[in-house]
């Protein structure tokens, strides 16, 4: 009985829950030159992390190892380990960097670089170019295809999105698009690229398959950032100029169904987390994320973060740990060992009975 109790015990250590760390938020502060790290349960800042000069853009590996974050002011991209919150290099890339995207398979970064025109491609294998594409004028956003086969780039001063083929990397196609595009958001499906015009109160609608202009969705006033849902049926929209708030569009129509006001603000970037429970709203002049609750559309926190906040990325949620810790790996040593004396003790008792 000793023995079956010890080994039961060993069985069971070994075989721990599978358990999640809470989930990550991380945040560039361009005024401060760090990024900070939220706890999404708590809502509070946790770390922050000093980078380069003027951080704008920031995406997290598929994997959630990796941070990517461009610097503006230092021309380069700040590489940090999220296992230890450290920058474990720095890559130099082109003349003023905005915006950066990595591939679904995490083996290429694709940052945007406002001054030189074009886009630095990075190997995440060896954290070096590998590629530089010239775009048109001014490029700002970026985003990737979720087969990773298209790169869409927003060129702000030539109203054009450029399409580079993430195989050859090459553009392919030219899109004429709205006034001052900035960022970009492809749908789950790969079908439609959503793109935030500036000066044109409106998203463009693309449809990926034959790159072009299919509608143009009136939002408020100066959209800027764009984000859909994980079902793919709702586009949130912020809108930074005169009336600050987030425009909600439904997808199955292309129009405004909602607005959200968020009071005296600056909104930039937002992020949908995978869950697609909560929109994240970085307020640059307000130096928080405004978080809303997707169910009713309301605010339902704000969290400060540091100053000129312009940048967000979500960590993706973490593989379940069937690992056991070092504590746990004690545990079962002590047990096991335990688990030999009993065996032992009954096989002297039986002997000598």
């Amino acid at each position: 009985m000793l023995n079956r109790f010890f080994l039961a015990t060993i069985v069971a250590l070994i075989f721990v829950p599978a358990v999640y760390a809470n989930p990550l938020a991380y945040v560039t502060n361009s005024e401060d030159n760090n990024v900070s790290i939220v706890d999404r349960i708590t809502n509070m800042v946790v770390d922050t992390i000093p980078v380069g000069e003027t951080p704008s853009g920031i995406a997290i590996s598929p994997n959630g190892t990796r941070l990517y974050v461009v610097n503006q002011d230092s021309n380069n991209v700040s590489v940090i380990d999220t296992s230890t919150n450290i920058v474990i290099t720095t890559i130099d890339v082109g003349d003023t960097p905005a915006e950066v995207a990595i591939t679904p398979d995490g083996s290429q970064v694709y940052v945007t670089n406002e001054e030189s025109d074009d886009v630095s491609v990075i190997s995440t294998a060896s954290h070096s170019v590998i590629a530089t594409i010239p775009v048109g004028q001014n490029p700002s956003g970026v985003a990737i295809t979720p087969d990773g086969t298209r790169a869409y780039v927003s060129d702000g001063l030539d109203d054009t999105i450029s399409v580079i083929d993430t195989t050859s990397n090459t553009v392919i196609d030219t899109i004429i698009n709205g006034d001052v595009p900035l960022l970009i958001a492809i749908s789950p499906d790969g079908t439609r690229a959503y793109v935030a015009n500036l000066r044109d109160d409106a998203v463009s609608v693309i449809d990926t398959a034959t790159n072009m202009v299919i509608n143009m969705i009136p939002v408020g006033n100066g959209p800027v950032g764009v984000a859909i849902t994980p079902d793919g049926t709702l586009l949130y929209v912020s809108n930074t100029f005169s009336v600050d708030m987030v425009s909600v569009v439904d997808l199955s129509t292309d129009t405004v169904v909602d607005r959200i006001l968020l009071g005296e603000s600056e909104p930039g970037r937002v992020v949908i987390n995978p869950e697609g429970t909560r929109v994240y709203v970085v307020n640059f002049t307000g130096d928080n994320v405004i978080i809303i609750d997707r169910a009713t559309n309301t605010i339902v926190d704000t969290i400060s973060v540091g100053e000129g906040p312009v940048g967000l990325a979500l960590a993706p949620p973490p593989p379940p740990r069937n690992v056991p810790t070092l504590s746990e790996w004690g545990l079962i040593a002590m047990a096991g060992i335990l688990a030999i004396a009993g065996l032992f003790y009954i096989r002297k008792k039986r002997m000598t009975a």
